[in-house]
C-alpha cells in the first residue's frame, strides 16, 4: 500500500471521528436550546462537522485516486 493511500485511510478514519464526535457534541442540552431557539447548532458543533466532513472527503479522494 503506498503513503498516499496509507495516509488517505488515516484521514477518513479521522474524519469520521470527528464527524461521530460532532454528532454527540450536537446531543448535548447547550446544542439542544441553541438548535431550537435560533435554528443552528454551536459554533463547535459545527466545526466539527465541517472538519471532519472535509477530512473525510479528502481521505477518500486519496484513497481512491490512481497512482
Amino acid at each position: 500500500m503506498s503513503a498516499k493511500r496509507l495516509i488517505g485511510v488515516a484521514l477518513l478514519v479521522a474524519g469520521l471521528i470527528v464527524l461521530f464526535l460532532g454528532y454527540q457534541s450536537s446531543q448535548g442540552w447547550d446544542d439542544q436550546i441553541s438548535e431550537a431557539l435560533t435554528g443552528e447548532y454551536t459554533d463547535s458543533t459545527m466545526w466539527y462537522w465541517i472538519t471532519g466532513g472535509v477530512a473525510s472527503v479528502v481521505g477518500l479522494m486519496l484513497i481512491a485516486s490512481k497512482g
